[in-house]
């Protein structure tokens, strides 16, 4: 048998076809049997062992993502093995996480190691990819991913937690853009994924007080992963509170909140807003002047940041097993999407297993 690899190939090591989600059209899906991809120059095939499902994901099969092509195999939180390599550095039998962001490694900002801020976002034939956005991603049970992208899962992270590779950075690089220090009272506005891991973070870096601030049904379940868990209607109290203000909730109200939240020479980072279209107005540019804040934005995980949150990870300093509140196989996309979108039960991630029994 030849595999789409181009090479033989045993059917139970790498099939020529494999079962994935694909985003057919805008609003548009279904899983189905596609060609196992190919994996390029600097690629490695990687047979996924766990993929989760984010609100990203929403907006690329919502079209809100110009440079996302349809057909596409979405997916950019999963780990998984490595199936098929020519690179001693990830050889086969390799276990690893993802984080999505691959710079061309030549412009200005890459060479910074800020290669999520690439200057060449979208072209291929530079090296920069998108995995799950420009690329395929890990919705599938194969995927093809740039070395780059690869983090080798320490001993003792199972392949479920190494799906929280990108995340765990995202929600890091937030922390360390906020100068968060020994001691610090910080409050997390978002009790979504990020912002739990965020909040986690924060207490395994020293913080002395971490409160998050949210709504909805899913505060009942974490209530233990911070000092204080408030209500966002009640938040008017922790005004001036916080040494740093950290924001993933993605709206304009919270970013009005993590403002005022913020202490007079405090920090405020503001990471939830990667779209387009959300607007913020209301504030009085004096509470910022005068107040002596730094307001800085936050998007992803440059320099190498998930490595050092999947440290973190493998020393037990963060909990994100019962982050998943859901499990699906992969064929069960559909009812997965649905838990996911409508938060039933006060899901919080929603994981698919490419290689579990429908």
């Amino acid at each position: 048998m030849t595999s789409a690899l181009g090479e033989a190939a045993r059917p139970a090591e790498i099939p020529a076809t494999m079962l994935a989600v694909v985003f057919t059209a805008q609003d548009a899906f279904a899983v189905q049997e596609v060609p196992t991809p190919r994996p390029g120059p600097r690629e490695v095939l990687v047979r996924v062992r766990a993929s989760m499902v984010c609100a990203s994901d929403a907006k690329i099969l919502a079209g809100r993502f110009p440079a996302t092509r349809f057909p596409h195999v979405p997916g950019h939180e999963f780990a998984g093995e490595v199936a098929a390599s020519s690179d001693e550095r990830f050889a086969a039998g390799a276990r690893v996480g993802v984080e999505v962001h691959v710079g061309c490694g030549t412009c200005d900002r890459c060479r910074e190691g800020m290669y999520t801020l690439c200057l060449n976002y979208g072209k291929r034939e530079t090296g920069h990819a998108h995995v799950g956005f420009t690329i395929g991603g890990g919705l599938a049970e194969y995927a093809a991913v740039p070395i780059a992208a690869l983090h080798e899962l320490p001993e003792h992270v199972t392949f479920e937690q190494g799906a929280w590779t990108d995340n765990l950075g995202v929600a890091l690089w937030a922390l360390e853009r906020g100068r968060i220090a020994a001691g610090e009272t910080v409050i997390v506005i978002g009790p979504g994924a990020i912002g739990l891991c965020a909040t986690q973070l924060a207490r395994a870096l020293g913080a002395g007080r971490v409160t998050l601030v949210g709504r909805g049904n899913r505060l009942s379940r974490v209530r233990d992963m911070a000092d204080e868990v408030i209500d966002a209607a009640n938040v008017g109290r922790l005004r001036g509170a916080a040494d740093l203000v950290v924001e993933f909730a993605g709206t304009a109200e919270a970013a009005r909140d993590a403002i005022a939240l913020a202490r007079r020479g405090g920090r405020v980072v503001l990471g939830g807003a990667t779209g387009n279209g959300v607007e913020l107005s209301g504030v009085d540019l004096s509470t910022i002047v005068r107040g002596n804040l730094d307001v800085l934005g936050s998007l992803a995980n440059p320099k190498g940041v998930s490595g050092r949150a999947l440290a973190l990870l493998a020393e037990g300093k963060i909990d994100v097993t019962s982050l998943v509140t859901h499990h699906f196989p992969l064929r069960s996309f559909a009812e997965a999407w649905r838990t996911f979108t409508e938060r039933r039960d006060g899901a919080i991630r929603v994981m698919l297993h490419p290689r579990a029994e429908s």
